[in-house]
């Protein structure tokens, strides 16, 4: 049996597979909130002894990068290590791979009902294919053709410094300049990031915000759910939080045809993560490509990308496919 699990900042998601099993039916899986636990070696222990089960080998996608078989994930206090996980679960192998690589080894085995066509554009065959994941922190990864298949590679481009395109960006980046210092784009486009646009927005315009969500968001520890839920339910009547979503939308549109450009994705662009999925009804072709293909002379070589959302567990099925392509 092998275990596969996404390893993300907020929740971790763990899963047994049988080798001669269908990918898309694990044996078994379940939760957990990565903050009330100390460690990876913990929650798998946990899991085994729910399932009542053992495992021969186990393949784990991370938020962080991955160095010689050890990570430290960025928005977690955690170090794993394949070899330390190995000898204490007592399995065979433990695999470690970046969790937006693990996305990416899903893509080309996609089901068409797995995602949702943005932009339908002229695909290029064989042609490098971009990865752009909003969730907790912005992960992206590329895929490049070799050998007959496409190989999964991954990326820090979510750590990059946050390029402004337009006056009100500008004044955002000034604002969490004076917050954080240096502002990657990971710091304007992910989860954190909608909270970081609303609240620029706010200072800008106090009376726009209403006292009662106010206090609404006062009392949780994490504001983006209820600015996301007001922007996409009740835009008339929460113009901020509408607004802090337009804007989200622009940068995700704007940094992602950078890691086009980058790379040369003429073979599609996939959009992942827990948000893009999430505020789909406002991720529509006329709001999100006039900012992707804002790209000056490139802008009709933009427009042929074809543009996807995932919205299935994406990074599980790439490391279950992972470790079951090492077992065999």
């Amino acid at each position: 049996m092998l275990i596969a699990g996404d390893i993300g900042g907020t929740k971790t998601l763990l899963a047994l597979y049988d080798p001669n099993g269908d990918i898309r039916k694990p044996v078994s899986e379940a939760e957990f909130r990565s903050a009330e636990y100390g460690g990876l070696e913990v929650i798998v222990r946990e899991f085994l002894a729910r399932q009542q089960t053992t495992a021969a080998e186990a393949c784990f996608d991370v938020a962080g990068p991955v160095l010689g078989g050890r990570a430290h994930l960025t928005n977690l206090p955690w170090v794993v290590e394949e070899t330390h996980l190995r000898d204490a679960l007592g399995l065979n192998r433990v695999t470690l791979l970046n969790d937006l690589r693990a996305i990416a080894v899903a893509v080309p085995h996609l089901l068409p009902q797995e995602t949702v066509l943005l932009n339908e554009g002229t695909p290029q065959p064989r042609a490098t294919m971009a990865v752009v994941a909003p969730g907790t922190g912005l992960g992206e990864a590329f895929l490049i053709w070799c050998d007959g298949s496409y190989i999964a590679c991954p990326s820090e481009g979510g750590h990059v410094s946050f390029a402004p395109t337009t006056d009100q960006q500008v004044g955002l980046l000034r604002f969490l300049t004076k917050r954080f210092g240096q502002v990657s784009v990971e710091r304007v486009c992910s989860g954190p990031g909608i909270a970081h646009i609303y609240d620029f927005l706010r200072d800008a315009d106090p009376a726009a915000e209403s006292a009662i969500f106010a206090e609404t968001l006062a009392t949780v520890h994490d504001r983006t759910p209820l600015i996301s839920h007001a922007g996409l339910e009740h835009p008339s009547q929460n113009k901020l939080a509408w607004q802090s979503l337009a804007m989200f939308i622009d940068i995700l549109a704007s940094e992602s045809a950078d890691m086009v450009l980058k790379v040369l994705a003429t073979g599609g662009l996939y959009l992942a993560g827990g948000i893009p999925a999430r505020i789909l009804p406002l991720l529509t072709v006329e709001r999100f490509l006039p900012a992707f293909t804002n790209k000056g002379r490139f802008a009709e070589l933009l427009r042929r990308v074809p543009i996807h959302v995932v919205t299935t567990r994406a990074a599980l099925l790439g490391a279950a496919l992972h470790g079951l392509e090492l077992m065999r």
